[in-house]
């Protein structure tokens, strides 16, 4: 059975709301914008690059690229570098069609960034093929699930006062939900209150995180790395520029407190000295940058360290989140997934049947391939 087609279809969705919270009023809604302390860009919609694959027979795979901004960009790699290597094979060959993708642009430095982007959108689609084609779920073919449900945290809190952070975070705790994450990045002192604060009302069986959005010097990192082991965090992510290993390094020698980082990474190239040094105690790698082949090659190198996963899941929709469960659900070492409700009402939407979260832990979909189905003609309304 051989691929015949391939077709990128970029998405914007108007949001009001999302992880870090309201859009500033100041914000052009029509373009990109920054949201002080963070340097990265931001959009005012959910952006998103999906991948439709298709087989002689009319079999239909579905992949999805993390693509906050510009999702034209993988549209345009998909179409016009990776769709050429695709047609004609046979999708059964995932893995020797991912090493094709990247060789296409391995030799001009493309090791990340949007190639990789596009690459891991063809990957999933891929999977979900296979999936299809064998009548199994991907859990199954990479070997089966470890864990009936996945636990996950609740990652944002997007509140702008510790009070409002911590009647939102209870009226999740009423749902069931015990792990939760706070974006961050706003002095060590103002930090560490504000998961103090959480601490404090939430006691001391539910699990607090903190992600740091790479706006520390070491000497910070360090000052609030003793100040979450005190507060008995469960990790602390991203707390220092993604280029300096050699800084993290230093920052997990010095404090208790998991040291987490991944989401700006994409192969399992680019985690090997983060092993080697020390320097990360969770990986947090994002199926929607890395896809399925190299996220399952990335926790089966982890746990060769002794290092935990614990799957970055921003604001891709619901071919992400659900490729992100099936691998989550087949490694065995695995953390934590992360639950952005905000993003999953608004992926459900484009869903036939929804993805559940409920008492703290993500169902499986059990249907062939990725266990899920999108609505196409209400996902074509929304092309970008």
């Amino acid at each position: 059975m051989q691929i015949t087609h391939v077709e990128a279809i970029p998405v914007r969705i108007k949001r009001d709301e999302a992880y870090l919270g309201a859009l500033p009023p100041e914000a052009d809604r029509e373009a990109y914008f920054l949201r002080p302390p963070y340097r990265a860009l931001y959009s005012a919609y959910f952006e998103t690059a999906f991948v439709k694959i298709s087989t002689e027979d009319g079999v239909v795979g579905w992949g999805e690229a993390l693509a906050p901004v510009a999702p034209e960009v993988v549209q345009q790699i998909i179409e016009q570098l990776l769709a050429p290597a695709l047609i004609g094979r046979s999708p059964l060959d995932v893995n020797v069609l991912w090493n094709v993708m990247y060789d296409l642009m391995r030799e001009r430095g493309y090791y990340g960034g949007f190639m990789l982007d596009a690459i891991s959108a063809c990957d999933i689609a891929l999977w979900d093929l296979c999936g299809k084609m064998l009548g199994q779920p991907v859990y199954q073919l990479l070997g089966g699930a470890f864990r009936e449900r996945v636990p996950c945290y609740v990652s944002g809190l997007p509140r702008p006062t510790a009070a409002g952070r911590v009647e939102l975070a209870q009226t999740y705790t009423a749902q069931g939900f015990d792990a939760f994450k706070l974006a961050a990045g706003h002095g060590v002192r103002a930090d560490a209150k504000s998961v103090g604060a959480l601490r404090d009302a939430l006691g001391d069986e539910t699990t607090l995180l903190l992600d740091a959005h790479w706006v520390y010097a070491l000497d910070e990192a360090v000052q609030l790395g003793h100040a979450l082991t005190d507060l008995g965090a469960g990790f602390f992510e991203a707390p220092i520029n993604p280029e300096d290993v050699e800084s993290h390094a230093q920052l997990a020698a010095a404090v208790a407190v998991p040291i987490a980082h991944g989401e700006t990474e994409r192969t399992r190239y680019q985690f090997r000295p983060w092993l080697m040094q020390k320097a990360a105690d969770i990986l947090q790698p994002d199926v929607g940058r890395a896809g399925i082949s190299e996220v399952f090659k990335i926790a089966i190198m982890a746990e060769a360290f002794n290092v935990k996963m614990a799957p970055h899941l921003s604001v891709g929709l619901g071919i992400c989140i659900a490729a992100t469960i099936q691998v989550a659900a087949a490694i065995p070492n695995l953390y934590l997934l992360e639950y952005q409700p905000p993003v999953f009402d608004i992926a459900n939407a484009l869903l036939e049947s929804p993805l559940v979260c409920r008492d703290g832990c993500y169902e499986i979909p059990y249907g062939a391939g990725l266990g899920v189905a999108l609505d196409e003609d209400r996902l074509r309304h929304l092309q970008a």
